[in-house]
């Protein structure tokens, strides 16, 4: 999930205010063992580096995240050459470009949902989605930036497009963040216009949701780098204060072959909308720039002047986990099947591997406890298998303790789902899996989600998946998300077919059975890929297991930045 814009963000610890670098040797791991008695405890959680398991599973990620990664590189190529070309000959930066110049030197960039699109609209490619989104400073300021790739089809707005920028927009909400729009863009793309223009979710809201963050005093700021033809103009029209730009920045509702068609009248693309007829006469714009970079400066000096607050986190004396954070490469076998000790992860996440558990010998498959990342205080729940009854309830409790001191949430998903059965049925299982599952969706504080293996079935409810509204949720590639695994749902299909052929009076032979298990399994493992999940925006990202602390880091500080408190209206439950 890198480009040459975000490699800070794998380096986090040392682009912002001088974090410290990860420990790495056995001997640091060794004296820091020796823990105060007046800190948290520091999680013993080390690997056996020459076990056939810990070398098969690191060769295994080696392998997956090599595919993921050359996946990633096409990705950031964005459009054709041709493309690319005519951006050059018009002196107009590459998108990425474009946000590294308007972030502050050395800031971190979270670009988010980088496979927006993969593989979607089959043989037509259209790389990120058509847009760059993500989080970075800007003078000193969280921002969300939303830039359109005019190399992706002219920057103009699939449906996936769309749902991704309305996604930031989102973001920018949750965590109170100014937006800045680097608008470049044909508008909606025709061909999909039944998929774009008309539906409560599609390209209209967009412009809805910049008056109603305006109103909420969220900045809204566009820079008008190319064109903004039809809906598309009202990105810099709906916006609080914009930028134009000489010669390439144009806005109007229909473009000239429009004005022809409709009205006879031939007119200039520059004189119909350009920098002169807005800055000058219509009023539409702002502010003139005669070039890209005059735009991008006057786009940081607009930044400047919010009164939204700066980065003001103390991150000198932040401690690294004890544990290389590249061991969580080993922690996973492709096999999803086998059980793995949560424990393994929060090591490699958290400041100084350092978590106090919470209720640790009750409801073991749900590992509960809290812990620093960053020096930011953190309550982290993490699967350790299935969900019981015990486990919900501890889940539940856990969560209303956080929700009522104000701590944000990290879930850590590998899991199965609630468990089945007459038994824990009759236990109450359906019961308690909905305190849990109402907890998580009435807590409002800041929310973290994280896909570090399965995540299947209602488990994903409980564990703050997409449907819960996490400030930012992010998946690993080795990760898989569907209602129930490939094998588990092809039982249930091949008794679904059993049944029909019964009634059918119809016999299915071994090798039908199997044909058809097989099919059901393909389908299912497919859809259940984080190419499949990520490609619709099911999650904010595929990053690299070594990545997950910088980035975690990172994306918590984006929701801590303007982070306004909201007291319980209630005390907690003991569950």
């Amino acid at each position: 999930m890198l480009s040459k814009l975000a490699k800070a963000r794998s380096v986090f610890q040392s682009t912002i205010k001088g974090i410290s670098a990860p420990f790495s040797s056995s001997q640091q791991a060794a004296s820091s063992n020796l823990q105060s008695f007046y800190d948290f405890p520091v999680l013993n959680m080390e690997l056996d580096k020459d076990s056939d398991i810990y070398k098969s599973n690191m060769e295994s990620s080696k392998k997956i995240n090599s595919e993921f990664q050359a996946v990633i590189n096409k990705i950031l190529e964005g459009g054709p050459k041709t493309a690319h070309d005519k951006l050059k000959e018009r002196k107009k930066l590459p998108v990425r470009e474009r946000i590294a110049k308007l972030l502050d030197p050395g800031s971190p960039f979270l670009e988010l949902s980088q496979l927006a699109g993969y593989e979607l609209y089959g043989k037509e490619e259209v790389p990120s989605g058509g847009v760059v989104t993500g989080v970075g400073l800007i003078h000193n300021k969280f921002c969300v930036i939303v830039a359109n790739d005019p190399t992706v089809k002219g920057g103009s707005y699939y449906p996936i497009t769309v749902k991704k920028h309305l996604r930031a927009q989102e973001i920018a909400e949750q965590n109170n963040l100014p937006c800045v729009y680097l608008v470049d863009s044909g508008g909606a793309n025709l061909p999909r216009q039944d998929d774009v223009f008309p539906d409560k979710n599609h390209f209209g809201r967009i412009f809805y949701n910049q008056a109603n963050l305006s109103a909420k005093g969220i900045p809204q700021i566009a820079l008008v780098l190319g064109s903004c033809t039809a809906g598309g103009a009202y990105v810099p029209a709906m916006s609080d204060e914009n930028v134009i730009v000489k010669g390439n920045g144009t806005v109007f509702l229909g473009g000239p072959p429009l004005v022809k068609a409709a009205t006879g009248e031939i007119v200039s693309a520059e004189d119909l909308g350009g920098a002169d007829v807005h800055c000058k006469v219509s009023g539409l714009t702002d502010h003139y720039a005669h070039d890209e970079l005059e735009a991008l400066r006057i786009g940081r000096s607009i930044v400047k002047n919010l009164k939204t607050p700066e980065f003001n986190f103390d991150l000198s004396n932040v401690e690294a986990p004890l544990y290389d954070p590249v061991e969580l490469n080993a922690i996973l076998s492709p096999d999803l099947k086998k059980s793995v000790d949560s424990r393994h992860v929060i090591a490699r996440i958290v400041d100084g591997s350092k978590f106090q558990e919470f209720k640790k010998e009750y409801g073991s498959t749900l590992v509960t406890g809290f812990a620093k990342l960053y020096n930011q205080e953190v309550g982290i729940v993490a699967n350790n298998g299935v969900l019981f009854s015990e486990s919900a309830l501890k889940g539940a409790h856990f969560i209303e303790l956080c929700s009522q001191r104000n701590i944000p949430l990290i879930f850590l998903q590998n899991i199965t789902g609630f468990m089945v059965g007459s038994k824990y049925e009759s236990e109450g299982i359906a019961k308690h899996g909905a305190k849990m599952v109402n907890a998580v969706s009435t807590s409002q504080v800041p929310k973290l989600s994280l896909l570090f293996g399965g995540s299947f079935g209602a488990g994903n409810y409980g564990m703050c998946g997409r449907a819960y509204s996490p400030n930012y949720l992010f998946s690993w590639p080795i990760s898989k998300i569907s209602v129930m695994g490939g094998e588990q749902a092809a039982g249930v299909m091949l008794e679904i077919e059993k049944a029909k052929a019964k009634a059918q009076k119809k016999d299915l032979n071994h090798e039908e059975l199997e044909a058809m298990r097989q099919k059901f399994v393909q389908a299912y493992e497919k859809q259940a890929s984080i190419y499949h999940s990520s490609s619709r925006l099911w999650d904010d990202g595929v990053i690299l297991p070594e990545q997950t602390r910088e980035l975690l880091g990172l994306s918590l500080l984006t929701t801590l930045a303007n982070k306004q408190i909201q007291p319980s209206k209630f005390g907690v439950f003991r569950m």
